[in-house]
């Protein structure tokens, strides 16, 4: 009797330390669970692609990573860490690298690599007079090259699992708006189509390109929508005092509510996971509610120049503000990375409301 009620009590402290151990080692487990993330997008998620091309939309200059301890500036449009470098620690993968970078090569890209270009858009003329970027078309087949590295890496049914398990983050689609629609004197797109027309132009191109992905093995996908683009300095410098521009955060509506229902419509591909991210009510709730979150500076960049910071971004080697941690933007165009580890947050275990169907989470325990 005595030695079973040993065995009892022994098992019960075994399941005990387990337990403990998957706590404590919540990160080693992700990472196991998800072996690369594959990022493609704009500024918003560039990590240094731009530094490699011929464009003027670069941040590889103080005081662009001003509180990126060891990195400092690397080409990150943020005073610190982006939105999927937050989530990557999340999930427990090393940074990205630049696929552009020459030492992106080798086992160096079995994590994951970083397609993001600044000035990028789902269209491919957008951001065009900012020089070259990596449109979302080219992303995707840098992608490609990536993937004929990868192969030679690892055996075909290791390949499959591999690209079977990893995720991908696509942060389109700000661009295409800022940088196209609402630029009428250098695009034409707002004589040819009306808002909704134009968003559903956005969505057909993005899910072509989507499609093209998932043919090519990546089966999980986190697509976060547009943020409130109205109320960014660079937008808010040409309203009146303390006013978003409405018009703008308003023809936003239908690429929303066009890309969480398309979710709906390639989570019917088999195997296929695809994740909507609420951009536009996570900042919209910082930017209502500043003070819960430790925000007291909503309406205008850390650094830049003009009215709310906004007309000009971070010129070289001007100093930031100080207190950074208050300010829900960086500069004109970025949030600061206080507001990015919030969005990451969410993302990676927020309620429906922040993630549909699914957090990214728990996409990781679907195999």
């Amino acid at each position: 009797m005595m030695m079973k009620a040993n065995a009892i009590k022994w098992s019960w402290f075994m399941n005990l330390i387990v337990f403990f151990l998957h706590c404590s080692n919540g990160i080693a487990l992700e990472s196991e669970r998800v072996p690369a993330m594959f990022v493609f997008g704009d500024s918003l998620v560039d990590v240094g692609n731009n530094n490699y091309l011929s464009s003027i939309a670069k941040a590889n200059y103080f005081p662009y990573g001003v509180d990126f301890a060891k990195f400092g500036p690397t080409g990150r449009f943020s005073n610190g860490k982006t939105f999927v470098d937050i989530l990557g620690e999340n999930l427990g993968v090393p940074y990205p690298p630049a696929f552009a970078d020459p030492n992106t090569a080798g086992p160096a890209i079995l994590g994951g690599v970083n397609y993001a270009s600044a000035a990028a858009g789902i269209l491919d003329e957008t951001g065009q007079h900012y020089g070259q970027r990596y449109s979302l078309s080219q992303q995707v087949l840098n992608f490609e090259t990536t993937l004929n590295q990868i192969r030679t890496l690892m055996s075909g049914r290791n390949f499959t699992e591999y690209l079977g398990k990893s995720i991908a983050v696509l942060v389109f689609g700000s661009n295409d708006y800022i940088n196209n629609y609402l630029m009428p004197s250098v695009y034409s797109s707002s004589f040819y189509y009306s808002p909704p027309d134009f968003a559903n132009l956005l969505l057909n191109h993005y899910t072509r390109q989507l499609l093209a992905l998932y043919n090519l093995g990546l089966r999980k996908f986190l697509l976060p929508g547009i943020g409130p683009l109205g109320c960014i300095p660079n937008q808010r410098a040409s309203a009146p005092p303390d006013r978003c521009v409405d018009y703008v955060n308003q023809i936003l509506g239908t690429f929303n509510e066009g890309l969480r229902s398309l979710v709906d419509q390639l989570n019917k591909h088999p195997g296929a996971m695809f994740v909507y991210g609420n951009s536009y009510g996570s900042v919209g709730d910082i930017l209502n509610n500043p003070g819960t979150y430790g925000f007291s500076v909503v309406d205008k960049g850390c650094c830049g120049i003009g009215r709310n910071q906004g007309q000009i971004t971070c010129l070289p080697w001007v100093l930031p503000c100080t207190n950074r941690n208050a300010y829900v933007f960086w500069d004109a165009f970025h949030p600061t990375e206080a507001v990015n580890v919030i969005l990451a947050q969410r993302a990676f275990n927020g309620s429906q409301r922040d993630c549909y169907p699914i957090n990214v989470q728990q996409m990781t325990l679907i195999y």
